[in-house]
């Protein structure tokens, strides 16, 4: 069964009264909800006590957590990978008080680089993570990294560049936000030919790991240089649409978590696709 939640709380949970993590999971189960996403974007700024609390919670409600690594990750850069990787670690710590297995992360930048260099030591740098985490922190045996496609152009994140660094340890799993996808590539999401040329190189390459892979979802306008800024699913004008989606996704057996991102309304639009999910389903 596909599982779907927010990235975060809607404005709507702090607009009822509620001013605690720890009353996430609840709320969201009574919104039929399955997941949540916990965002560490601008820091790792939980402590762990906290973290476990809302781990009992989450647990207690059935909600699978899930976290997003800090933003300033950039393994392309060779003389930021002591920084980048203790980020990883740091946001695995709070990933396993919450209960959760799933780290998702921005893979890193281009900058000055030639794309080529830039793919390169970012292949060789997380191979060299992976190696590093199952020899030296047993403690996370079982957790998966998540690498996340990526809406601009200048970032590494691209389709095809997931798939390699996937390629490199089964320890990656890879999170596709078809957000990013949609607006790196100007629209190409039209219908439902984009998707199932995607979702077919994801699994024929990756297997059981796309079968149960990771899933941001939101409409996000564009420009020349890709992703401009989040929406809601109110946007008739860029898109994607889960509706092209969701049939593939039971077409190929698929049992994704798909996580929301919706502009404040994240919740709201999670519970929109699951309705429409099961609708097809019966």
């Amino acid at each position: 069964m596909i599982k779907f939640g927010p990235a975060g709380n809607s404005a709507s949970f702090y607009a009822e009264g509620h001013t605690k993590s720890t009353e996430t999971p609840e709320w969201l189960k009574n919104r039929g909800l399955d997941c949540f996403e916990y965002s560490l974007g601008r820091g790792i700024n939980i402590g762990g006590e906290t973290a476990a609390e809302i781990g009992r919670e989450a647990a207690k409600c059935g909600i699978e957590m899930s976290v997003h690594a800090p933003y300033f990750i950039n393994f392309a850069n060779p003389e930021s990978f002591e920084k980048s990787f203790g980020y990883i670690v740091g946001s695995l710590n709070v990933l396993k008080s919450l209960g959760g297995t799933r780290l998702v992360f921005h893979v890193g930048s281009q900058q000055k680089q030639t794309r080529e260099d830039a793919l390169k030591n970012t292949l060789y740098a997380l191979s060299k993570a992976a190696d590093k985490l199952k020899t030296d922190y047993p403690e996370f045996d079982g957790c998966k990294l998540c690498p996340e496609t990526m809406g601009k152009i200048g970032q590494i994140g691209s389709v095809d560049e997931i798939i390699e660094i996937c390629k490199t340890d089964d320890i990656f799993v890879p999170c596709i936000d078809f957000g990013h996808v949609n607006a790196r590539e100007h629209g190409i999401l039209k219908d439902g030919g984009g998707y199932a040329e995607i979702l077919s190189k994801y699994l024929g390459e990756l297997g059981e790991r796309a079968v149960r892979m990771h899933v941001h979802f939101s409409k996000i306008e564009y420009s020349a240089g890709g992703e401009v800024r989040h929406l809601t699913f109110a946007d008739n004008i860029y898109g994607p649409y889960f509706e092209h989606l969701a049939p593939l996704l039971i077409q190929n057996r698929m049992q994704p978590y798909i996580i929301c991102e919706s502009d404040g309304t994240q919740a709201e639009d999670a519970a929109e696709m699951k309705g429409y999910y099961l609708g097809l389903i019966g």
